[in-house]
């Protein structure tokens, strides 16, 4: 069917899984040091705003917090019933990577985030403010053991195969694999600047609506400032991972460039675009660039980038896949730096919270970083093929013994029952993001806090509550 088998239905299944997946943490990556800046920035203020913006997006945060453990156990369970071989080669380095994530930063999380969430008028402002922080670095040391796994299987080293298995000899080595501090600082900044701009599209959407009140315009401006000043961040770590990616995986680097042939001793040109031909070993339409190639991956003029047709046909990735998802990636990356400088003159000509084309703009970008995410998943995964472990196993050999039936039953399976749940828990989010903060203004209520009498947060239950729009208009405006 559709010319797949059962390989392919294995591979699609967990992309799709994963891709569920990776958009919920990387959004709990960002909220969760977000949350930590705006209590920290309300205990050394006392500025109210800082105070509502923490209970709104604390509501978000456990929703999509939630989210995010329930799809990762999924695709965890996943290594051993469809890449059961993988596990058994692979297993005594994947699996204690991932059991340390466990250790530390899931039990670091469950820990903290009962006391983040509803310890609000019952523990003091300090230990609430550090349950917070505990919470947030629990996310980022979540995601250092995440990517040493993955890492691993892209420049795997500190081993050694016995028996037909992997047995590590130097743990140093496996966790900081050459690829790792590139990827971990790649991802990490990833999901703040999604988060970003997941913030600034929410103020847009309010703003656009004539909600125009301090916490707003409060939520756009600490947005656009992390814009600015992180999404060219991001663009120089990406270069520098490319160099890194150049060096051991060279074949990946050809394949996202669609670069087939090198013509005697010239520089390697830049294909802007064009089409990929796997079968004839092409790239057609193309636009390119002289030189620019050499100049950007190798960093002179003099030095050419390995081609395709330097590696042997099954060692090859699909080209016309990386290719595309790459410069979705770079694409997305450039137009969220034009957004962050755009801010910057608006915000000196006075019209940042009233331009309607940036605000139009702005919500439109809402989703850019999570779909960047994804398209730079793509590029790195589809890329390292044809193996599951880079040069040591191929993925055609990682694969359970699994029927083309039962992959594709168990595959229609995911997909109703992924959208079905995630997809009410993603509208019950973005019903919580519709209703807005509640700014407290005209409010008889104490001012709150740790250690006040106010009402905790109730995640669960927000959306329910009566929506007050029209009134906080009237009181906030």
């Amino acid at each position: 069917m559709f010319g797949l088998e059962a390989l392919d239905l294995a591979r699609i299944q967990f992309a799709f899984t994963v891709s569920f997946h990776i958009l919920f943490p990387a959004i709990t990556i960002g909220l969760a040091s977000y949350l930590a800046v705006l209590e920290g920035l309300w205990l050394k203020t006392h500025n109210s705003v800082y105070r509502d913006l923490y209970h709104f997006w604390s509501k978000i945060f456990a929703v999509n917090f939630g989210m995010g453990v329930v799809s990762g156990l999924v695709m965890a369970y996943q290594f051993g019933t469809n890449w059961s071989k993988f596990s058994d080669f692979a297993g005594s380095v994947t699996g204690p990577l991932l059991t340390y994530e466990v250790l530390t930063a899931f039990f670091l999380e469950a820990g903290f985030l009962g006391v983040m969430l509803f310890g609000w008028n019952r523990v003091g402002r300090r230990l609430h403010f550090f349950a917070t922080v505990m919470v947030a670095i629990g996310t980022l040391v979540s995601t250092f053991w995440i990517l040493a796994s993955n890492s691993w299987m892209q420049t795997p080293q500190g081993y050694e195969i016995v028996d037909g298995r992997v047995i590590p000899v130097d743990w140093f080595a496996v966790i900081f694999n050459p690829s790792f501090p590139y990827r971990l600082a790649h991802m990490a900044t990833a999901a703040f600047v999604a988060t970003a701009f997941f913030v600034g599209a929410s103020a847009a959407w309010h703003l656009l609506r004539g909600r125009d009140n301090p916490a707003i315009r409060k939520m756009l401006s600490m947005a656009m400032w992390m814009a600015l000043i992180v999404a060219p961040v991001q663009a120089v770590i990406g270069d520098f991972h490319g160099l890194n990616t150049l060096k051991h995986q060279p074949v990946k680097i050809a394949a996202i460039e669609g670069h087939w042939e090198n013509v005697g001793e010239e520089p390697t040109p830049l294909i802007l675009f064009g089409i990929p031909d796997m079968k004839n070993e092409t790239t057609h339409f193309k636009l390119e660039i002289p030189a620019l190639g050499s100049l950007i991956l190798t960093h002179s003029l003099d030095k050419q980038v390995p081609a395709m047709k330097d590696f042997p046909p099954e060692d090859r990735p699909n080209s016309t896949i990386v290719f595309w998802s790459f410069r979705v990636m770079v694409g997305l990356g450039m137009l969220m730096i034009a957004v962050g400088l755009w801010s910057v003159w608006l915000r000196k000509r006075g019209t940042l919270y009233s331009s309607r084309p940036f605000l139009y703009l702005t919500l439109w970008m809402g989703p850019s970083g999570l779909i960047a995410i994804l398209a730079g998943w793509f590029t790195t995964e589809i890329g390292r093929q044809p193996w599951v472990v880079y040069g040591l196993m191929r993925t055609a050999d990682g694969v359970s013994s699994h029927s083309y039936t039962q992959l594709g039953l168990t595959l229609v399976m995911f997909v109703v029952v992924y959208f079905a749940l995630f997809g009410a828990g993603l509208g019950y989010m973005m019903r919580l993001v519709r209703k807005g903060p509640k700014t407290g203004e005209g409010e008889e209520t104490n001012p709150g806090g740790p250690g006040q009498q106010r009402t905790p947060a109730r995640p669960l239950s927000a959306a329910d509550d009566h929506d007050d729009h029209a009134t906080g208009l009237s009181k906030g405006n």
